[in-house]
């Protein structure tokens, strides 16, 4: 097979040949004794890659050797026995120096862009299918690693029966969801399809034996078919004097067997099995190939009935991949249709070799960033001996491929930190995150993360975030997440000074009104009083100082005196005049969205109710109704939590919201009763929901807003007087 390639590669250079034979002596070596499960030596591999890129592809020198000196890379793992991965890493990069001494820097890129994606050990390959093409298209600085990659995958498929049967069955797959599609992408439609045909024949071994069987079958009869339709083009095309060349092509495998299973029909009933291609030989001048084309199409139109419908004029607008063609569709004498291509030479040379795109007009959807990144590979298989094809620059992308130790790939945007993947992962990985291996080297949790990188991230229970870590993250996810967190240990820190002032002014026996706690704030410069609390918790406020600034100049403490430690918290503001002397109130006033205090959604208290406080963990100070579901229970467990409240005596601007249940027999227009007497008493109805019982009773419910508990009393008078209505009771 050696010999067979050095053939292959007869047009090279004297000293390239000499560069391959050298390159395959050193895999020989490296290979030596290692054999497929089928008994053939692993060397065979290499050199069927190395061939194919040559013969089918056209790849010129460096390609061919790079594949040789990746496979000799792969297989030295006898050198690298009993090692570190530090020695091993220090011995691979001096192999690469001395790979670059011999063979120069193109082809040392080449086989550094190989390795990488060599290592990529993908998990989960149907969810993650797009990330695993790009992150091998960001690895393929030099897009003939992307080409490589691909023959390397075809020759594999092409001797999968050498492989275990679990083997078989993962690497179809990989290659039906992974490899196809990318082959596509960069106009390689033979490779595609046939990686797609060969998959097949592994997933759906019945279905790929069955298609086959019947296209075996009818090869005779398709081509005694095919010739009695040509027959008369041909004889046409040759009285007008054209050179041409008319090519059958059947249907790939597996796009019959996609057409059956979408459209539920048999093999009989795929018409468009085959197709017939009009080459014409003629000069590559633009208006030239347009007009022979046209000829030959009114040619066909007089030989056969045609589909105007049907016509596809990739001649006068070429695609924007400059795929140029005329496709039009006749009817045959059984009247079944048959599709007719007509493109001159040139034109099928560069859609055979993958210029035209044709990924692009069956729909599949690219990867708009790398357009013009694609674009300049197939410029490069077009020609790559033309010395005006540079190679394209390494494909920038707006984000990058990160791989977790258990091989998941996950994409972030470019830029993103150990912090954002670790985030990207799970918030809770992410708020205890100490630091990181990045491919196995330490890493802190700032570090720009980069594609292809390997990432385990490591974690501490007592991690908390910090404030700097938002200089750290570029993902929406992260900031949010850090910013909550952040949020909840302030609230925390807060509810401890608070505590803490609690004690002490209980211990001073003195009370904080709404004047002193403005000199606080106005002496400390802070905005409001949580950051008052948050800065007795933390100690940058003394505790001492507390007393001195909210007595001075002033008689609070004598006022203050007579109060006992009676178990009284903190109040939010001064008792009202006609408050008791021995016990201190929350005021409940129209401030209703205060951030001190909000109405208990269990019991929905209203103005006029009997309510308490309860101080929570989380959400400050809750205003419960004494008859509230819950009230038995805060005040048997939590009684040092309780804080005394009231109304103020002021009227309300506020409504608050009530919900009412209601029951009663079924009656005509009771739904716009109600809705009128609830207008009628300046009642706001916000929802209504009544359901019927199918034996001539509802019971439903009403949400109302209401000014104070006497306009709820009043409210429930009357609609108690409805006819129909039975029962109407307040929910807790």
């Amino acid at each position: 097979m050696q010999h067979q390639l050095l053939q292959s590669a007869a047009h090279f250079s004297e000293h390239e040949r000499a560069l391959i034979l050298r390159a395959c002596n050193d895999a020989a070596t490296a290979m030596a004794g290692k054999f497929r499960h089928n008994g053939d030596p692993m060397l065979y591999h290499a050199l069927a890659v190395a061939k194919i890129a040559v013969e089918d592809i056209g790849l010129m020198a460096a390609p061919v050797i790079a594949i040789l000196l990746h496979e000799t890379m792969r297989h030295e793992e006898k050198e690298y026995a009993g090692k570190t991965p530090k020695e091993c890493e220090a011995m691979q990069k001096k192999r690469e120096i001395d790979i670059r001494k011999v063979y120069g820097d193109e082809i040392t890129a080449i086989v550094d862009g190989l390795n990488r994606i060599a290592a990529i050990d993908i998990k989960q390959t149907s969810l993650q299918a797009e990330n695993f093409r790009k992150l091998i298209l960001s690895f393929s600085t030099d897009p003939r690693v992307v080409i490589i990659k691909l023959l390397d995958r075809l020759e594999v498929m092409r001797r999968l029966d050498a492989f275990p049967k679990a083997k078989q069955q993962q690497k179809a797959t990989e290659t039906l969801l992974l490899y196809a599609p990318l082959a596509h992408q960069l106009g390689l439609y033979n490779v595609k399809s046939e990686m797609e045909d060969l998959s097949l024949k592994f997933t759906e071994p019945e279905a790929w034996r069955h298609i086959t069987n019947k296209l075996k079958t009818t090869a005779a009869e398709r081509e005694k078919f095919l010739q009695h339709i040509i027959r008369p083009i041909e004889a046409a095309l040759k009285n007008d004097g054209f050179a041409f060349d008319i090519k059958s092509r059947t249907k790939s495998i597996y796009s019959i067997w996609k057409k059956m299973q979408n459209q539920k029909i048999d093999f009989e009933k795929v018409y468009d099995i085959f197709a017939i291609r009009i080459i014409i030989d003629t000069p590559p001048v633009r208006d030239a190939e347009d007009a022979a084309c046209w000829k030959a199409y009114s040619i066909v139109e007089k030989c056969y009935e045609t589909d105007i419908s049907r016509l596809r004029d990739w001649i006068s607008q070429p695609k924007s991949s400059g795929y140029r063609s005329l496709h039009t569709t006749v009817k045959t004498p059984d009247g079944h249709p048959l599709e007719v291509q007509i493109r001159t030479t040139a034109m099928d040379e560069a859609a055979e070799r993958g210029v035209a795109a044709h990924w692009k007009y069956k729909g599949i959807h690219h990867l708009g960033s790398m357009q013009a990144w694609l674009d300049q590979v197939r410029q490069l298989l077009e020609a790559p001996n033309d010395t005006h094809n540079r190679l394209p620059e390494p494909i920038a992308l707006n984000e990058i491929i990160v791989i977790t130790p258990a091989g998941d790939l996950r994409r972030l945007p470019a830029g993103a930190s150990v912090l954002d993947f670790a985030f990207d992962l799970h918030t809770n990985i992410g708020l205890h995150t100490v630091g990181a291996k990045i491919n196995g080297r330490m890493a802190a949790i700032k570090e720009t993360l980069h594609t292809g990188d390997t990432v385990e991230i490591t974690t501490a229970k007592n991690r908390l975030p910090a404030a700097d870590w938002l200089n750290y993250v570029i993902t929406s996810k992260a900031r949010s997440k850090i910013k909550q967190r952040l949020r909840e240990e302030e609230a925390r820190r807060a509810r401890e000074g608070r505590e803490l002032l609690e004690r002490r002014l209980k211990n001073w026996k003195i009370t904080l009104p709404d004047e002193a706690l403005n000199r606080l704030l106005k002496h400390y410069k802070l905005k409001n009083i949580t950051d008052l609390y948050a800065g007795l918790a933390n100690e940058q406020i003394d505790i001492a100082q507390i007393k001195e600034i909210i007595t001075a100049d002033s008689p609070l403490a004598a006022a203050n005196a007579p109060l006992a430690a009676s178990g009284s918290k903190l109040p939010l503001s001064p008792a009202p005049a006609d408050a008791p002397a021995d016990n201190d109130y929350i005021i409940i006033d129209e401030k209703l969205r205060s951030t001190d205090y909000k109405l208990a959604k269990c019991c929905n208290p209203i103005y006029g109710d009997d309510v308490f406080g309860f101080v929570s963990v989380a959400e400050g100070i809750k205003i419960h109704r004494h008859s509230c579901p819950n009230a038995a229970r805060l005040l048997e467990k939590y009684p040092y939590r309780i804080l005394q409240a009231r109304w103020r005596a002021a009227t309300l601007a506020s409504n608050f919201p009530v919900k009412l249940r209601i029951a009663g027999e079924t009656e005509t227009g009771l739904i716009a009763t109600i809705t009128e007497t609830i207008t009628k008493l300046h009642c706001s109805l916000r929802s209504i929901n009544l359901t019927d019982n199918n034996n001539g009773s509802f019971t439903g419910y009403l949400q109302v807003m209401v000014k104070d508990n006497k306009h709820l009393d009043m409210l429930m008078h009357h609609l108690r007087n409805l006819r129909g209505l039975e029962k109407i009771s307040r929910l807790n």
